[in-house]
């Protein structure tokens, strides 16, 4: 934590402070931007305050005193609600214009975590709360140039892995066969032989499970691939280190056959849709120009409903990436969310329509980019035909 850094980003938004709360590890953004330990046993609420200008305040319970030792600034003490609410009060003199991690009506729920009670009683004081959306992205989102080098090993291994797995997948259809769980153990076992590691997954999916696009295979569910089927890869993974970033992908391809006119249809409109995206984000950052994710999500989805088939792409177009797979920065949604945060530099995030017919098929096509100061670009292969496996 940058005490300095995140005054200064407060100060160019006018805001009188961040004000950081949280108790049973309620708000997992706490933790990370502040430094806090995740594992640390927390049972009261605390309160934590970075001012504009000036040195932070805490405020902890008396029985769990140590609990923001680590952190500089001066201490306070509560026991009782009345206590509470009075040591807050006095936290909080001289601050008007507040961020917490709060999104009014909730629409950006990925930083929605103080619960309504506790704005009403900061509201009481006289305390306008507005949500630190921005600043969690550019404190949260933001990587480092160490951290995006482990996003480009991570791609080098996954995109090697995918291409062998399609051969692999074929030669197995045509000789001992194979299904959808045998090819994502396939997946695991080749990703952990180089030292990559991921959250869940991955996913292979074939013919109608291709539509479900959150589709986890298991050994029951599991479909045989077959000469004829059509079928979709999703994978995801890091390298097995701290603060190191995902490289998440989706493919899609079709079994001893040739694509159909429908198949080539619905993938070349993905395709165009994901383009329209990438070249939406690369001119922004080639112009200067700030950009919301709503912008990126609007320009995929455009490509996608003029050509008849918007109902049927039924999520957002991307999402941040960082050490989790799915960030705390901006996603490209205008779908589930309006997401007004900015793109930022130095972050990395998800560009993935899709169209999805349910007991038929479904096609996405999944790259990353990674955006910066003066530029926006996708970091690894990018799928241009249906793969012929």
């Amino acid at each position: 934590m940058n005490i300095d850094k995140i005054q200064s980003a407060l100060r160019q938004q006018n805001l009188d402070g961040w004000l950081f709360y949280d108790h049973h590890h309620r708000d997992p953004l706490a933790y990370r931007i502040l430094g806090l330990d995740a594992n640390a046993h927390v049972t009261r609420r605390w309160f934590y305050l970075i001012p504009a200008t000036g040195e932070p305040r805490k405020l902890v319970h008396r029985i769990e005193s140590g609990r923001l030792d680590s952190l500089p600034g001066t201490l306070a003490a509560y026991s009782s609600w009345q206590e509470l609410e009075s040591e807050l009060n006095t936290l909080l003199s001289g601050t008007t214009k507040l961020a917490m991690q709060y999104s009014p009506r909730n629409a950006i729920m990925y930083v929605s975590m103080v619960d309504a009670g506790t704005v009403e009683l900061l509201r009481e004081m006289g305390k306008q709360i507005v949500s630190s959306a921005d600043l969690v992205s550019e404190f949260e989102a933001v990587l480092t140039d160490e951290q995006l080098e482990t996003h480009y090993a991570a791609q080098k291994l996954v995109d090697e892995i995918l291409a062998e797995a399609w051969l692999e997948m074929g030669r197995r259809v045509r000789s001992t066969g194979t299904n959808e769980y045998e090819m994502v153990e396939y997946l695991r076992q080749q990703m952990q032989a180089v030292g990559l590691v991921w959250e869940h997954g991955p996913n292979v999916s074939c013919g109608p499970n291709s539509a479900d696009s959150h589709y986890d295979p298991t050994p029951e569910s599991s479909r045989p691939i077959r000469r004829g089927d059509f079928v979709l890869i999703d994978l995801w993974a890091k390298l097995d280190r701290p603060d190191s970033i995902f490289y998440d992908i989706t493919w899609t391809g079709v079994v001893d056959r040739e694509p159909t006119e429908r198949d080539q249809l619905i993938f070349t409109t993905v395709r165009d849709a994901r383009d329209a995206a990438i070249l939406t984000v690369e001119a922004a950052f080639r112009e200067g120009r700030p950009i919301a994710g709503w912008e990126a999500d609007d320009a995929a989805r455009a490509v996608i409903r003029e050509a008849g088939f918007g109902e049927w792409f039924t999520h957002r177009t991307g999402h941040n990436i960082a050490a989790e797979l799915h960030g705390s920065g901006a996603h490209l949604d205008n779908l589930e969310t309006h997401d007004e945060r900015l793109i930022l530099p130095n972050t990395c995030f998800s560009v993935e329509p899709g169209i999805y017919f349910p007991g038929e098929f479904g096609v996405r096509s999944e790259v990353n980019m990674i955006a910066r100061r003066t530029s926006a670009s996708v970091t690894g292969r990018i799928q241009r035909e249906l793969v012929r496996i």
